[in-house]
């Protein structure tokens, strides 16, 4: 019966791993008593920002991405790299950090699984309000050379669906934003409980190192 197949995992092994991913190759049951190879990339669980500001206009930051080799506006984000950190606190550190903000009011705004066809990396993009000034550290990397954008939130819908702003992270938390407002659909709690946040290179970054 469609829908009812058990995808088991029969074999499994590690190909690579890595500061922020590992790669590994599993041997995976399929219907009709096939088994197929199936390459996983783990990557950690992300947090980004969508902040709005007492003008309603969304806090964007322009950023270098090097496997694209240019700049790329985005959601003030970060990684979930700290085993057990909460993902709003998360949140709330990334947006200092990128913009030197911090907001009063969060809730969760959308979950995105961002590319399940190969990699169990996902993310919560909060919405954040109530905006003001707080201590930003000193930047580094990449990060030493934000942009911050201010831009109405009706500009950055017509620049998402005008491809001027492709990020996909930007590009689901400014339609959610708007899809909620429209049909004003009440957002998640800020502590909401996440199912789908990816765990499996947490954990094998945690594990004793085997033996070769």
């Amino acid at each position: 019966m469609p829908g009812r197949h058990e995808f088991e995992t029969v074999a499994s092994k590690t190909l690579y791993t890595g500061a922020i991913l590992a790669l590994r190759q599993d041997r995976v049951a399929m219907p009709g008593g096939h088994v197929v190879e199936r390459e996983v990339v783990e990557h950690h669980a992300a947090v980004a920002v969508a902040a709005i500001d007492d003008d309603d206009n969304i806090v964007l930051i322009r950023q270098y991405r090097h496997p694209l080799g240019t700049r790329l506006l985005e959601l003030p984000a970060g990684l979930l790299d700290i085993p057990g950190e909460d993902p709003l606190e998360a949140a709330k550190r990334e947006l200092a950090e990128e913009t030197g903000l911090a907001a009063r009011e969060w809730a969760v705004l959308v979950d995105v699984a961002l590319s399940p066809g190969f990699t169990d990396e996902a993310l919560r993009v909060y919405l954040a309000s109530g905006l003001y000034d707080t201590e930003r550290p000193d930047p580094e990397f990449e990060e030493a050379d934000l942009e911050l954008v201010r831009m109405p939130v009706t500009e950055a819908v017509r620049a998402a669906l005008a491809g001027e702003v492709t990020n996909a992270t930007a590009v689901a938390g400014v339609l959610a934003l708007v899809a909620a407002r429209s049909g004003d659909t009440p957002l998640r709690p800020a502590d909401a409980p996440w199912p789908g946040q990816p765990t499996a290179l947490l954990r094998r970054q945690a594990a004793p190192p085997q033996e070769t």
